[in-house]
């Protein structure tokens, strides 16, 4: 009996650990690398046989919610990027560094409705090493010393290195231009120049039912967010660190950039209007090496690949803007 008890846990435990997706089961590569102490868990995806054939990279940085970067369900995978990137493969490596202490790949099942990933599920708190380091700087910083380390490898050729910010990624992006003279080409997706104080103040009056003692809140949490700039709470919601570091402007960053950059922002964003106002400012600033592009949707959705792969049409919205996001890098080819 002692013998067909251990056969049987054998036998679950090794259908359980089947049951355990590697990103390697989808094609990608899993690098596990350092930064200062910290683990850092980063995805190269490749053209399948040309995973070693020297070519630049590709950095998306990602928005703002603690996602696994590779997640999937009994259907299969969810799409790790919002449009497809078969195109750019053909001339580069891609690289997605997974946010800090969040797995780099989980079962949808593991996740909540918004994919994030919780180390308490009933009080909903992330994992303490992402709370700590859910700042703009820690972002930058590690990103461009993860490159740095990469750039080390025979598979990456160092001519060219394009990175893509998305919603608070562009931000991320943008601070990693301004400090790395590696970036070539540099592409801020849907982010404020002014800062995230700002977005969260002009959704709030964009809203017809929200009084204005709830907008006089935004201002006087900020008074409470300068006050005490580097505050970590951990009762998940956004740390004061994180708020002020994710508000600062990156205008000035930007201004002062003098590779091409390309700036796309959606004309039902809510914030239209100050990525108006700084295209405004970069011409009034002679700035010719930055592009700009309006669509009139831009959202970064996750959709599930059916059995049929067939795709939501708003993806194929997404793949026109990536189409013309590679466009834009060959016509600014080195």
């Amino acid at each position: 009996m002692y013998h067909l008890i251990l056969i049987i846990m054998f036998l679950l435990s090794k259908t359980f650990a089947l049951s355990q997706k590697i990103p390697e089961d989808f094609g990608y590569r899993h690098l596990k690398l350092k930064y200062l102490d910290d683990p850092v868990d980063a995805l190269i995806i490749s053209k399948p046989g040309e995973e070693k054939t020297a070519k630049p990279l590709l950095l998306f940085c990602q928005d703002s919610l603690p996602q696994p970067v590779v997640k999937y369900n009994e259907k299969g995978l969810y799409n790790t990027l919002p449009f497809d990137e078969t195109p750019f493969l053909e001339n580069f490596h891609i690289l997605i560094i997974s946010k800090p202490y969040i797995p780099i790949i989980a079962n949808s099942n593991k996740l909540d409705n918004n994919y994030i990933y919780f180390k308490d599920v009933e009080k909903q708190l992330p994992p303490k090493g992402y709370t700590d380091r859910n700042y703009l700087e820690y972002y930058a910083y590690r990103n461009n010393a993860i490159l740095k380390q990469l750039f080390k490898e025979r598979w990456i050729k160092t001519n060219q290195l394009v990175v893509i910010g998305y919603g608070e990624g562009s931000a991320v992006a943008a601070k990693m231009a301004s400090l790395n003279k590696k970036i070539t080409h540099l592409i801020y997706s849907n982010g404020n120049p002014y800062g995230q104080i700002a977005s969260q103040l002009v959704q709030q009056n964009k809203k017809q039912d929200v009084a204005n003692s709830q907008k006089e809140n935004i201002i006087e949490h900020w008074k409470k967010v300068v006050a005490n700039p580097t505050q970590i709470q951990y009762n998940g919601t956004e740390t004061y660190k994180a708020t002020y570091s994710f508000s600062q402007p990156q205008r000035e960053n930007l201004l002062q950039l003098t590779i091409p950059v390309l700036i796309n922002y959606s004309t039902n964003d809510s914030c239209v209007a100050y990525q108006q106002l700084f295209q405004l400012e970069a011409i009034q600033h002679h700035k010719h090496n930055i592009s700009f592009n309006s669509y009139v949707c831009l959202k970064n959705t996750i959709f599930l690949m059916e059995d049929n792969n067939t795709t939501n049409p708003h993806q194929l919205y997404w793949n026109k803007i990536a189409t013309d996001w590679l466009l834009w890098i060959q016509h600014h080819k080195n």
